[in-house]
């Protein structure tokens, strides 16, 4: 994400935005909101009509609108995010319009900015310096590529060679180019990981077929493959090594520590009810709130409080096992400063 301030004033004004990737387009998803004011220069249909005995023709121009946003969906097959609303400012003022942002479309958004927006903006910023990590979960006769996106790990493609444990050298070989090939797309950081010592055979091999990746891979052992093991990567602090501040490592972190505190009925506190009482106290130092609740107006109104009381806030992505697991508990918790009775 590319990103420029504009002039602000009480936490409102203007930021021009360019997203670089999918990971992108999904923060935006959520930093726009409804009832925000957004700019770009979008396509808009217009009658070019000079003989009325002929059929009307209608082509699209592209023009600068400014549409106060009413909707707001993403698509992450689609690797677009579609923003409708009613122009307030361009051609056809009233009128609705939709805006495709795809990656590589710069847009202005005008709103009242919270510090988790410009948290966010920061975050997404940052990771744009650094290429995609890749996850390769690999055992006898199995491996499985993933791609880790900002809000989870994405399943690249899974590749079996037919037969299992025990399999014969020349089997073993043609699984190891079968997953060469798919390795050798990789440019940016890769984890190999895996229980036993396939994962150490597998780069010892890749090293000599000199593939490129093999030099930047960083071996991890784990207790299990597929997206399991991806679990494990993220929670040993293996990522935090490469990028210290990846967003999926802190997740993991951050609910470990807080199903820890349930679980010896610690200085914790989740579900609505429960945190804005420990806000209202002035007890809650942190604040996890998964990202569907970001738009309901009782749950933006708690963030508000707890950052007026110094709290921090943490976004957790729902499409991640952190996320789901806070969801399981109400979509929201705090870790507090001390136990409340």
């Amino acid at each position: 994400m590319k990103a420029e301030y504009g002039e602000m004033r009480n936490n409102y004004g203007e930021i021009r935005l360019l997203p670089e990737s999918i990971d992108d387009l999904w923060h935006l998803q959520h930093i726009i909101a409804p009832g925000d004011l957004v700019f770009a220069t979008t396509f808009r249909s217009v009658d070019t009509t000079s003989d009325k005995i002929r059929p009307e023709k209608v082509e699209k121009r592209p023009v600068r609108l400014g549409i106060r946003v009413d909707r707001i969906e993403f698509s992450a097959h689609g690797i677009r995010l579609r923003l409708t609303g009613i122009i307030e400012h361009g051609m056809d003022t009233g009128a609705f319009h939709t805006i495709n942002v795809e990656t590589g479309y710069e847009i202005s958004v005008i709103k009242q900015w919270r510090s988790l927006d410009r948290e966010r903006i920061e975050r997404a910023v940052k990771a744009s310096v650094y290429g995609v990590i890749h996850v390769l979960t690999i055992e006898e006769g199995e491996a499985e590529l993933f791609r880790l996106r900002q809000y989870g790990p994405e399943s690249v493609i899974t590749i079996t060679s037919g037969r299992g444990k025990g399999a014969e050298t020349e089997s073993r070989r043609d699984f190891f180019d079968q997953v060469l090939v798919k390795v050798a797309e990789i440019t940016g950081p890769l984890i190999v990981a895996g229980p036993g010592f396939i994962k150490d055979d597998f780069i010892r091999y890749a090293k000599s077929k000199n593939n490129p990746a093999a030099d930047r891979a960083v071996v991890v052992e784990t207790r299990r493959i597929g997206r399991g093991a991806v679990q494990d990567v993220i929670g040993n602090g293996t990522l935090e090594k490469m990028i210290d501040d990846l967003q999926l490592s802190r997740e993991v972190k951050l609910m470990d520590e807080l199903l820890m505190r349930i679980s010896q009925d610690g200085a914790v506190s989740y579900g609505r009810a429960e945190v804005a009482e420990a806000i209202g106290y002035g007890a809650a130092e942190q604040i996890l709130i998964a990202d569907t609740l970001l738009r309901d107006p009782e749950v933006t109104a708690l963030i508000e409080k707890a950052e007026a009381m110094r709290a921090s806030v943490v976004v957790l992505s729902s499409a991640f096992e952190p996320g789901e697991r806070l969801i399981a508990l109400g979509g929201i918790a705090a870790l507090l400063r001390y136990k409340m009775v």
